[in-house]
């Protein structure tokens, strides 16, 4: 008796959309070991934290193509670009990276209701929530390092900027708090 409850397009770009979210957990580590370096330990944290939650997604979307009885085929990843110039442009290019991401959400959405796939549509819909906050996000860091003085900034405002992000809260663990024996 088949089982999978997906059309064989909807199982294929959803698995893409595994391979985009580990792919973004690369750049976001990528980015993070890149500030680490700078020393933007708050900055770096960020990132890191941005990372588990890209995993987050790949594994949220892993369940939902195992729930409707599909077959998750994990691909590679590339290695990230190279590192950024300044925090400008690493947040330039995250911002990039979360409107490529919005964009494959979108063709998931789309097609989820050309084929009237409704309980993808639904699916699809905490994604396309979810992306409006990470651009809204990172559209928000961009300007505030705009006002610091962008590749220009100070480096009392970046210091000022890291130690704010430092303190910023977030669902996933800060990469200091995080164990390999996880509870």
């Amino acid at each position: 008796m088949e089982t999978n409850r997906l059309s064989s397009k909807i199982e294929k770009i959803l698995n893409q959309q595994i391979t985009k979210e580990a792919d973004a957990a690369q750049i976001y580590l990528s980015y993070g070991a890149w500030a680490d370096d700078q020393g933007f330990a708050g900055v770096a944290n960020f990132l890191f934290r941005h990372s588990q939650e890209e995993r987050d997604h790949m594994n949220k979307v892993m369940s939902y193509i195992m729930e409707r009885g599909g077959r998750v085929k994990i691909s590679a990843i590339e290695a990230p670009s190279s590192d950024p110039k300044n925090l400008q442009d690493c947040f330039e290019r995250i911002f990039q990276h979360e409107v490529d991401n919005t964009n494959a959400i979108y063709e998931i959405v789309s097609l989820a209701q050309e084929e009237k796939d409704w309980a993808t549509w639904n699916f699809g819909q905490w994604f396309v929530k979810e992306q409006i906050e990470e651009e809204t996000l990172v559209l928000d860091l961009i300007d505030k390092l705009k006002i610091a003085g962008g590749p220009k900034a100070t480096s009392e405002s970046l210091y000022f900027f890291d130690s704010q992000l430092a303190q910023k809260e977030d669902e996933a663990d800060l990469a200091r708090d995080a164990s390999a024996e996880r509870p």
